[in-house]
């Protein structure tokens, strides 16, 4: 097998979904032992510490507000991608709309976290 180069690899993971991504990393996880959660935690700080030139919060909630036009199915899933949670558990949030999907996290995630949910027809805000 060819061996890729990081660019390569690079370039294959920008073309991938938010939950394409979330599918690569629990691969990764299950086969070498290892969770992302605190490299994740680590690699944020820096961004943080860029002081006065940042504009607008740094922490900030998704929230699920409606099913919208979308199948009950599909935002399950795109949930239960999303946090991690249990099929049943990620259904639970999902039938207490509107619920917090995840809270104190990055602008940025946010976003890509709400493009995922959008995409299923859900209607979401960022708080």
């Amino acid at each position: 097998m060819a061996k890729l180069t990081n660019e390569e690899i690079i370039a294959a993971i920008k073309e991938m979904t938010v939950l394409e991504l979330n599918e690569l990393v629990k691969a990764v996880e299950e086969e070498f032992g290892v969770t992302a959660a605190a490299p994740v935690a680590a690699a944020a700080a820096p961004a943080e510490d860029e002081g006065p030139a940042q504009k607008g919060p740094t922490e900030v909630s998704l929230i699920l507000k409606g099913l919208g036009t979308g199948s009950k199915v599909a935002v399950i899933k795109a949930v239960q991608a999303i946090t991690g949670l249990g099929l049943m558990d990620a259904k639970k949030l999902v039938d207490a709309v509107p619920a917090p999907v995840k809270e104190k996290i990055s602008p940025v995630e946010a976003e890509e976290h709400k493009k995922a949910l959008v995409a299923t027809g859900a209607e979401v805000e960022i708080k």
